[in-house]
């Protein structure tokens, strides 16, 4: 599932790929732009912004695109056959003389002034993964609602930028408390613990082909940065096959104390907890 990390590492694929590389063939496939020629430009960067990709080309224009819950992009050698999926999903095809990127299911596209970009991100709050970021301004933000369930305002791009769902239930986990609960019932001191341990979280697997939370971040911080409260009992040795705590682990045992993990879908997003370790509502 496309979050901050997994944003990162496709704005660093697609940039190996297409900076400072001539375009030898664009074909942007949404009608709005369907007829955009782009051919004849450089690339010049490829930046991730939160969970948002924007694409950088001579003459001063971006193309900004968001992946959403299943978007993609591939890059492609010259004669290697597209594996990203069928041909109709396809959104947006970037060439030059080395590569060839596909977007497949892009449900964001479009093509905007580089000196409008504001208009996509500038919506954002502080980016986990990004220069911007600043955990006092992404706690102050959170707090502005202290009534809204806190896996909701973690989601919230407004707030601070590129937590995804995996990531909501797995801070919730290691905050040992239930994503409904409201933000200004967290204990004291609680909040900011939880920010500074979702941007060690997210930089922690921004080089990771494969996301994983039980790498103890909760429990090696790095210099300066401040420590979430200890877990009430040692957590058990970990096996490689567990990458993550709650995430998709359904009705099997609580890697700390070994209640069945339960699931609730909640617009179209499914939210993972244990009920014996997590305090506060439940649906």
């Amino acid at each position: 599932m496309p979050e901050g990390d997994t944003v990162l590492q496709t704005a660093a694929r697609l940039h190996a790929a297409l900076a400072g590389r001539v375009l030898t063939h664009a074909d942007l496939r949404v009608p709005r732009f369907a007829t955009s020629d782009l051919s004849g430009r450089t690339v010049l960067d490829v930046t991730a912004r939160g969970k948002h990709l924007l694409t950088r080309i001579e003459g001063g224009l971006t193309l900004h695109s968001h992946l959403r819950m299943d978007g993609a992009w591939r890059v492609y050698a010259p004669g290697e056959r597209w594996r990203g999926g069928p041909g109709h999903q396809i959104r947006a095809v970037l060439t030059n003389a080395d590569h060839t990127a596909v977007g497949y299911r892009l449900p964001v596209l479009e093509l905007l002034r580089t000196s409008e970009e504001s208009k996509a991100v500038g919506h954002l709050g502080p980016d986990l993964l990004g220069p911007d970021w600043d955990p006092a301004l992404a706690v102050d933000r959170l707090l502005a609602a202290p009534d809204r369930p806190i896996g909701e305002a973690l989601l919230d791009q407004r707030n601070l930028a590129g937590i995804g769902n995996v990531y909501k239930c797995e801070l919730c986990f290691l905050a040992r408390v239930t994503p409904w609960l409201p933000v200004g019932a967290l204990p004291d001191g609680v909040l900011p613990r939880l920010v500074a341990l979702a941007h060690r979280l997210l930089d922690a697997n921004r080089d990771r082909p494969t996301r994983t939370t039980t790498i103890r971040a909760e429990r090696r911080p790095r210099t300066g940065a401040p420590a979430p409260a200890p877990p009430q009992r040692p957590l058990p040795p970990l096996r490689v096959q567990e990458p993550l705590y709650v995430y998709g682990r359904v009705r099997r045992p609580c890697l700390r104390c070994g209640t069945p993990v339960r699931k609730v879908d909640e617009a179209d997003r499914p939210t993972y907890w244990c009920p014996g370790c997590q305090s506060g509502p439940m649906p």
